[in-house]
Parts: C-alpha cells; sequence; structure tokens
C-alpha cells in the first residue's frame, strides 16, 4: 500500500477483463466540453494554517482562467495562475465514493487533506520535454506524479513493495485509496472522470505540465501509437499523455522537465497525518463507504461473511474513531494531527 509519499518500482502486466465488471465507473463517457474559465478561490476543507490561495496577495497571484478539466470541479477545487506556475488547491477527496471493492486493506480511511496555500499543487503552464525523461518504472516511487482534475493526487501504479497496486487489490471502484496518511489517491487513470469532461477535456495533468487525456484524442478519434510514458507527440508539436486499461494505466514517468528530491517530485504538497501507519486487515473485504455528514464517514467490511465496521469523525486537528470488530467488539481512538 501507498501513503504519504513512499512508493514503488514496475510491474508488466494487462488488466483482467473483470475491470469493466468490477469497475464499471471506469469507462468512457462521452458529454461534451463546458467553459474554460474557472472563477478563484475560495476555502478548502483541509486542515492547516496555511492560507488559501484566496488569501494570498494580488500582487503575485492572479486569476486569470484555469486550466482546461479544473472547471467541472470549481465547487472543490480553486485554480490560479502564479507566473510560470498554475497553483491548484483542494482537500484531496473525491465527489464520487471512495474504497468499496479493496481486496487488501491495510487499515487507512480517506480523511480531508490541506492541500491549499503554500501547499497547492504546482503545475508548470508551459511544460519543457526533458533531454532525459524520468521512468515510473524504476523511479518516483514516493509522492504524486499526477493531479486529477477532481484534485486527487495520482501516485505511481507501483505500491511501496514494488507490486502492481491494482492487481493486487489494494485498489477501490474507482482506481483509489487511503494512504499511510489517511490521505485518497488514485493508482490508476481515473477514466470515470471521462464522463464528466468527454473527450476534449484532460483528465488529469503529470506534474511536468503535460495533459492526461482518456481513451481517445481530444477530437475523439482513436489514441495513436503511445510511448514508454503513456503519451505521444502531436503533429503540431505538442505532447500529452493518455490514460490507458494496461499497465502503467497512468503517465509512465515523466517526459517534462521536473526536479527530482529524494525520489519524489519536488515541490509537491505534503500530509500531515493524524496516527501511523497500520498493518493489512488479513481476509477483510471493503463492502460500504458512507458520508454520514461533512467529516463523518462510516467503513463497512467484511471478513469471512462476517462484518466489521469503522465509524470516524475528522475535524481539521482532531479524528475520533469508533472500532466495531467482527465479533462485535467496540473501542474507540482519538488523534491529534501531527505537526
Amino acid at each position: 500500500m501507498c501513503g504519504n509519499h513512499s512508493h514503488h518500482e514496475h510491474s508488466h502486466i494487462y488488466l483482467p477483463s473483470s475491470m469493466v465488471t468490477r469497475r464499471s465507473a471506469l469507462r468512457l463517457g462521452g458529454i461534451g466540453i463546458g467553459a474554460a474559465l474557472l472563477a478563484a478561490c475560495s476555502k478548502s476543507n483541509g486542515g492547516s494554517s496555511t492560507s488559501s490561495l484566496i488569501d494570498a496577495p494580488t500582487t503575485t497571484t492572479v486569476a486569470i482562467g484555469s486550466l482546461p478539466g479544473f472547471e467541472y470541479f470549481a465547487d472543490s477545487v480553486k485554480v490560479v495562475n502564479n507566473g510560470n506556475l498554475w497553483l491548484v488547491e483542494s482537500n484531496g477527496l473525491p465527489t464520487h465514493n471512495m474504497m468499496v471493492g479493496i481486496t487488501s486493506w491495510q487499515q487507512q480511511v480517506p480523511t480531508a487533506q490541506s492541500y491549499i496555500g503554500t501547499n497547492a499543487w504546482q503545475i508548470p503552464v508551459t511544460p519543457v520535454v526533458a533531454e532525459t525523461p524520468i521512468s515510473a518504472k524504476t523511479q518516483l516511487y514516493r509522492g504524486a506524479i499526477a493531479l486529477a482534475i477532481n484534485g486527487v493526487p495520482i501516485f505511481n501504479a507501483l505500491n511501496n513493495r514494488g507490486d502492481d497496486a491494482y492487481l493486487f487489490g489494494e485498489l477501490d471502484e474507482w482506481g483509489g485509496h487511503a494512504g499511510r496518511a489517511d490521505d485518497y489517491h488514485y493508482h490508476i487513470a481515473p477514466l470515470h472522470l471521462q464522463e464528466v469532461v468527454g473527450a476534449a477535456s484532460p483528465i488529469a495533468y503529470a506534474l511536468d505540465g503535460h495533459a492526461i487525456y482518456g481513451e481517445t484524442e481530444p477530437d475523439g478519434s482513436s489514441v495513436g501509437q503511445l510511448d514508454e510514458f503513456n503519451g505521444h507527440e502531436m503533429p503540431d508539436g505538442s505532447y500529452h499523455y493518455h490514460g490507458t486499461r494496461t499497465y502503467p494505466y497512468i503517465n509512465g514517468g515523466l517526459r517534462g522537465v521536473v526536479n527530482v528530491v529524494e525520489d519524489q517530485i519536488d515541490p509537491q504538497p505534503t500530509t500531515r497525518p493524524f496516527r501511523d501507519s497500520l498493518e493489512p486487515m488479513v481476509g477483510a473485504t471493503i463492502t460500504s463507504f458512507e458520508t454520514i455528514t461533512t467529516g463523518s464517514y462510516k467503513l463497512g467490511y467484511t471478513i469471512d461473511s462476517k462484518t466489521g465496521e469503522v465509524a470516524y469523525i475528522v475535524t481539521d486537528t482532531t479524528v475520533e474513531f469508533t472500532f466495531t470488530d467482527i465479533d462485535g467488539l467496540v473501542t474507540t481512538e482519538k488523534y491529534s494531527r501531527k505537526s
């Protein structure tokens, strides 16, 4: 399993045909693209003293629109331009459901993250193709390598053991899970976002600034030959990636120029966990996940036909758990967010 920026290796394997049924949400949609502008910035729901972009000095942060795709999630994702960078704020939680379908679970749960202000995501306005691209097969095992247009980060397809996270049952029906910092993120392309934005808009952006499209070209035509990074150069000289249903699923590395420090792209937002990472719950399958109210959640799981539950309430600074194990034993725990 992954989590608070600690990852991966390599595996050349094709997705089984069960992806179409088990992950019915990961299919091609097609409802045209809407407006391309987004008003910047409002408060994110993460927990931090870091100011939101809306509070940043207007002399250095100017709202001039957005990258295509993000406007579909303007209620929860805020984008502004800061010279050479797009700064993207979110709390890291999607509007779709989470966690259901995971069969290899390390007992982490999704909590809001404070990807705001100086901890916002940074995407280059003008991507530059690198002389020596970085492959995700052998590098970038820590941290995110891309950001979905719904504000959810995307990590390498390989987990911290070097295994394909999807094939090991670590991902939910939407291609994500909660990592070691109880931070939700994807490990495969969020192809379900095609249903929202259509073919003409990206579903994500790699952290090198290049767009990631779905299973067709922006004009709706079939995708041409892809390179080892799951991307290709277009006739006009531009470059973009594609999400696919086979490894590497998302961008297979960074074709553009990035700075890498300790095997992760730098800078990028950090997470502040509430607790230490946990061990896998052997035999558990997550069967339900429910948002009761904002910050209040309930996760259900089964082991050998017996049911258990994790209910929790999250604030900016604390999380309170109520655990009900498969034998009916109820325990509670409370944690404060680590500095």
